[in-house]
C-alpha cells in the first residue's frame, strides 16, 4: 500500500496540470478530475486534488454495448505549438476541443511544464489567459514534475527513463448544458502510468467537469465553469465502457478517430 500512496501524491497534481491550468483561478481542480476509481484493483490508484480514492472498480466480464458513440471532428489545424485548434463552431467541436485539451501524455523529455504551458497557452480563454495566472501554473506544474520525480527514484529535472510514462485519454462524455456559445461537460478518462520498461502499468477511470466559449475557437473558460458547477446535477457514475451503468449514467463513448 505504501506504493499507491506514493503514486496517489504524485498523480494529483498530474491531473491539475493536465487541466489546461484553471487550477490556477479558483484554487479549485476546475478542469481535472475531480473522483477517480481505479481499475481493476491494482496499486498505484490515482487520486484527484479534491478526492481520495474510492472503492477499487473492476469492469465487469459481460459487455453491454455503450448506447450512444459520437464520432468527434477534428480541429482545422495545429497552432504554432503543435496543438490542434480552429474546431467546429458546434457542440461537437466543444467536444472534441474539450477532448483534445484533456488528453495528455508525459514521457522522456516531455514533462508537466511543457504539457501544462501549451495547454495554457492554447486552450485557455483571454479573460484568464494572465501572466499571474500562467505563473502559477508554471510553478504548480514544476512541483508535480518534482513529486513524479520523487516517486520514480530519478533526481530532479531529469527525464523520464525509457518506457516511463503518464497518459490521460477521454473516453466518454455527458453533456451537462449547451448553447451556440457555450458548452459544458463532465468527461470520463483512462489514466494510465508506467515507472519504466520492466514496471507493470497502473491505471484508473477519472471524472471530469469542463466547460467552455467560443472565442473565435471554443476556450476553457472560469466563467462558464462556474456556471456549469452551479448546473452540474447528479455526477454519473465512474465507469467503463460495456458496463451496463455507462448507460445508465448516460455516458456517450468516444470512437477513435481513423
Amino acid at each position: 500500500m505504501a506504493r499507491t500512496e506514493r503514486l496517489n501524491r504524485y498523480v494529483m497534481p498530474v491531473f491539475l496540470t493536465a487541466a489546461a491550468a484553471l487550477i490556477v483561478l479558483t484554487g479549485y481542480a476546475m478542469l481535472s478530475g475531480d473522483e477517480s476509481t481505479p481499475d481493476s484493483g491494482k496499486p498505484g490508484a490515482l487520486a484527484s486534488a479534491s478526492a481520495s480514492p474510492s472503492a477499487s472498480y473492476a469492469p465487469p466480464p459481460d459487455w453491454t454495448e455503450p448506447a450512444h458513440w459520437a464520432n468527434l471532428p477534428r480541429g482545422a489545424r495545429t497552432d504554432e505549438r503543435g496543438m490542434e485548434i480552429a474546431f467546429p463552431h458546434t457542440v461537437d467541436g466543444a467536444v472534441a476541443m474539450m477532448v483534445e485539451s484533456n488528453s495528455t501524455v508525459l514521457e522522456g523529455a516531455r514533462g508537466n511544464v511543457q504539457a501544462q504551458l501549451r495547454l495554457f497557452d492554447s486552450y485557455l480563454g483571454a479573460a484568464d489567459r494572465t501572466d499571474e495566472n500562467r505563473e502559477v501554473a508554471e510553478l504548480a506544474a514544476m512541483e508535480a514534475d518534482k513529486q513524479l520525480h520523487r516517486s520514480m527514484g530519478l533526481p530532479a529535472g531529469s527525464d523520464l527513463p525509457p518506457g516511463a510514462y503518464v497518459r490521460t485519454n477521454v473516453i466518454g462524455f455527458k453533456i451537462i448544458s449547451q448553447s451556440p456559445d457555450e458548452v459544458s461537460a463532465w468527461l470520463l478518462s483512462r489514466v494510465t502510468m508506467k515507472a519504466g520498461e520492466t514496471q507493470a502499468e497502473t491505471g484508473s477511470y477519472m471524472r471530469s467537469l469542463v466547460a467552455v466559449r467560443w472565442e473565435g475557437d471554443w476556450k476553457s473558460s472560469t466563467a462558464a465553469y462556474t456556471k456549469a458547477l452551479a448546473l452540474d446535477g447528479t455526477r454519473p457514475e465512474i465507469v467503463a465502457p460495456g458496463d451496463r451503468l455507462f448507460n445508465e449514467s448516460a455516458w456517450t463513448a468516444i470512437r477513435e478517430a481513423s
